[in-house]
Parts: C-alpha cells; sequence; structure tokens
C-alpha cells in the first residue's frame, strides 16, 4: 500500500478514514490470500469488488481477491456479510501498534474475534516497512534555510525494554515550508549517527544549507561541519539554559537567568556582547566552569545575529521540532512500550507523513517575509562553490 499516495487522496478526516480502512483491509485480505497459496497450493483468480458498511460510513468497491479452486475465504469479514465492527477501530489500532507482528495478532482478536498466523502479519509488517524505506529514499529539494536536529527517547523492546533514541532532522526550505526530512533509531544518541543522516540528505538532493540548529551534544559541531562546511552551526539557547540551571544553585538561577536573556534577546551582536561581558564579571568567580562553557560556546550560541531580526527567536533554538516530538510523545503514550524497533518507525512514518501533508500548503510568515533577503545570503555563500 502507497500510504502516501492514499493520504494524499483523502478529501476529508472521514474520507481518510475509510481511504485507509480500505487500503488496510485490501492489503491484509491479498496477504491472507498469498499465505494461503502458499500454504495449501492454487492459484490466483484476480478479485470481485463489493460494498461493505462502516461505522465511518460505507467503503465501496473492496477489492476481495478469490483463488481458482474457491478455497480461499477472507477471514476479514464472513461471505455474506455487508457491515463489518468498528473498521476505524482497527485501522488505528493498527497504525498505533506499527504493525507488529504480535499487536497486530492482537488487536484482530480483540476487534474480530480472531488473530492471523505469523507469517501472515510478517507479510503485510513486511510491505510497509518497504514503504518506510521508500519514504526514508524519497528525494529532497536542494536548498534549505534551516535543519532542526532533535532527538527523543522512546521505550522499545530489542532484547529487553530501554529507552532508545529517535532522531529526527526537520528542515525549512527557501520558500518557509516545513518537512520532517529524515528519522532513525539508534540505542542511544551520538554526533557520529547525526553525521551519517547529514550524509543521507546530500546523497537524497541537498546541497545548500545556511543554518544548522542542534543541542549541546559533543561533537555535534564537527559533524555539520564535515557534510555541509558552508552552513552556520547554531546551539540551541534553550538546551544551554537547561543545562547551565542544573549546575547553579537554587537561589542564584533567577538573577543568572535574567543576566543571560539580556544576552540572548540583545537587539543585535554588538549588545549580545557588552550584555555577555556583565554576565562574565558578575558570575565569572563564582560559576567559572558555567561561565567558561557559554564563552567557549559563545559564537555557536549567538549565530543566529547574522539572520534577519524576524526569524531570530525561531532560529535560536529546537522549538520548531520540539513541538514536533511533544506531538508524537503524546501520541505514544498509548502504546507505552513499542514491541519492536520496526513497530516504532511505522508509527513515526505514520506521523511524519500527516505532519508534511498538514504543512504542504502553509509557509512560516517569518520566511515569506525574508526570502529575498535569505536568497541574497544564500548566493552570497555558495556561488564559488558553484560557480
Amino acid at each position: 500500500m502507497d500510504l502516501l499516495e492514499v493520504l494524499k487522496g483523502a478529501e476529508s478526516i472521514e474520507d481518510l478514514f475509510r481511504t485507509v480502512a480500505k487500503a488496510l483491509l485490501e492489503e491484509i485480505m491479498w496477504a491472507e490470500r498469498e499465505v494461503i497459496l502458499k500454504e495449501r497450493g492454487g492459484r490466483k483468480n484476480g478479485y470481485y469488488t463489493r460494498d461493505l458498511e462502516t461505522t465511518v460510513g460505507k467503503i465501496e468497491d473492496l477489492r476481495v481477491p478469490r483463488d481458482r479452486e474457491g478455497r480461499f475465504h477472507t477471514q476479514v469479514f464472513r461471505p455474506y456479510q455487508r457491515r463489518t465492527v468498528e473498521v476505524e477501530t482497527l485501522t488505528a489500532a493498527l497504525f498505533r501498534q506499527g504493525l507488529s507482528a504480535r499487536k497486530v495478532g492482537e488487536v484482530l482478536k480483540e476487534v474480530l474475534g480472531f488473530t492471523y498466523s505469523p507469517t501472515t502479519v510478517s507479510e503485510i509488517a513486511r510491505i510497509t516497512q518497504e514503504e518506510i524505506q521508500a519514504w526514508r529514499d524519497r528525494p529532497l529539494k536542494s536548498r534549505y534555510v534551516v535543519l532542526y536536529l532533535d532527538a527523543m527517547f522512546v521505550p522499545v523492546r530489542r532484547d529487553h525494554v530501554a529507552k532508545e533514541a529517535v532522531y529526527i532532522i526537520l528542515g525549512v526550505d527557501e520558500e518557509g515550508h516545513r518537512e520532517i526530512l529524515d528519522f532513525a533509531i539508534h540505542p542511544q544518541e551520538g554526533a557520529r549517527v547525526w553525521e551519517a543522516l547529514l550524509g543521507r540528505l546530500v546523497e537524497r538532493g541537498v546541497r545548500e544549507v545556511l543554518l544548522v540548529v542542534a543541542d549541546g551534544l559533543a561533537g555535534i559541531e564537527e559533524a555539520v561541519k564535515a557534510v555541509f562546511p558552508r552552513a552556520d552551526v547554531q546551539r540551541c539557547v534553550v538546551h544551554a539554559l537547561r543545562q547551565t540551571r542544573v549546575q547553579v544553585r537554587k537561589q542564584d538561577w533567577e538573577e543568572m537567568h535574567r543576566d543571560l536573556r539580556a544576552v540572548i534577546d540583545a537587539r543585535d551582536w554588538e549588545a549580545a556582547l557588552e550584555a555577555f561581558a556583565i554576565f562574565q564579571e558578575r558570575w565569572g568567580k563564582r560559576y567559572p566552569r558555567v561561565v567558561s562553557r557559554w564563552e567557549k560556546h559563545l559564537g555557536s550560541l549567538l549565530a543566529y545575529f547574522a539572520y534577519p531580526e524576524v526569524l531570530r527567536r525561531t532560529l535560536r533554538s529546537t522549538n520548531l521540532l520540539e513541538r514536533v516530538n511533544k506531538e508524537m510523545r503524546r501520541r505514544f503514550r498509548v502504546a507505552e512500550v513499542f514491541p519492536s524497533v520496526d513497530s516504532l518507525s511505522g508509527w513515526i512514518y505514520w506521523m511524519a507523513v500527516q505532519m508534511n501533508m498538514k504543512w504542504e500548503e502553509r509557509r512560516l510568515w517569518g520566511f515569506v517575509k525574508t526570502q529575498q533577503e535569505l536568497q541574497s545570503m544564500f548566493r552570497s555563500r555558495y556561488l564559488t562553490q558553484n560557480s
């Protein structure tokens, strides 16, 4: 099932459910037939169509596969049944569980009163993983104003249950369109994984990037520069403030936070440096490590001052991507622990496609307003490289 095409064809939420339900039911039935033919022999004989009433409306022209010998009968519904139970519940549950073999069996048993063999479920899951990989390999645009990198940790079972890092890259192109470009799942977060993911973007067509925004992970700046040497690197100021807060006594934090905000919210680069000098003088003796860390990374913490003023709040932190992660975590709560990496991948893929579709016709206002200025930055930075 080409999920992306299914989603694009939907005109409303109800239509989306019916379209996805139809595609899923057909996929399950065709996978059923493959297993039956392998186990019992026989030959395919196309399909016939029928309508099926569901609680989200009528599914019309449902393609039901058949075999020449007449031995195959789908377990999705009885031969003459015209109404099925809670198809949208089945649909949502299948996607929520990411089509893991064990969970799909449990859902089908709960909703329909029967289950499928692991072979059938694995057939369905295999097709889904192919779709996910095809989505991850899709061609990308050549230019992105900014790439946001952030990882979140989600409980998943391999040999045992542990929280694993879900890496997500969000891009904003020169026209102000947002898009989740890629994701990956690894046991831990590390700069080398980020470097590999950024390298995949180049393989998929990305050539010019102005800014990469990431947290303060060790080695992240070197990883970015290894792939996009002409891109600026912005360390997320929100992450920096969080890290500082845990190193400062509670009674001092409010005043220090005010001094750091004076740096971050300054009107321009020169004013930020003046505010930082005050911060150094006030806190250098009491918290030398904190001040030294901010001084060491000041260039990447204040990189956003080189960009149009209207964009600075958007460019100085990973908040744009963290809102995506927050929505994903909210939906993850229904699964509690993902039974496999494939299951988690299916979940992320499903939500990424939904979000990208929602953003397709929307443009971020600040990027639209500064489009000419940003294009000038692209020309000045990449002109010699492309000439």
